[in-house]
């Protein structure tokens, strides 16, 4: 079985292609500490298809808390010079909100005030009379 769980940080807004994927990379803080004391972190490239992209790119943005559900994939292409790379991302198949609503609320606002803002300390907010949000999976 090939699967992925992942918890994180988007490190920048997601942008939906005009074929409805979703490419984006998520910050995800490692669970011990390195010799100087600090966390480090993994940076996982992600790759959204369909409504999962569309729902990924409508309520998330840069700095959202994100938990994605899906598989490795793992591939390998010849560059320019002629050196083999290999690559690994996930291919989402599943996305859910983390954090609480109250930082969600702060976050958009801080959203709708600057849409271009590089702050990334915050959490999307819900839609009001929203009650139910949609998950894929």
């Amino acid at each position: 079985m090939n699967k992925a769980i992942l918890t994180g940080r988007l490190t920048k807004d997601v942008v939906l292609s005009d074929k409805g994927v979703a490419k984006f990379t998520i910050a995800s803080q490692r669970s011990f500490k390195d010799s100087n004391g600090n966390y480090g972190a993994d940076f996982i490239n992600c790759t959204a298809f369909g409504k999962a992209a569309e729902f990924i790119e409508k309520y998330f943005h840069k700095g959202s808390q994100i938990c994605v559900e899906g598989r490795i994939n793992t591939g390998s292409f010849t560059n320019k010079d002629g050196q083999k790379v290999y690559t690994t991302d996930v291919a989402v198949e599943k996305a859910e909100f983390m954090g609480s609503k109250a930082e969600n609320d702060s976050a958009q606002a801080k959203k709708e005030e600057s849409p271009k803002t590089d702050s990334a300390d915050g959490f999307m907010n819900i839609p009001e009379g929203v009650d139910d949000l949609p998950m894929f999976g």
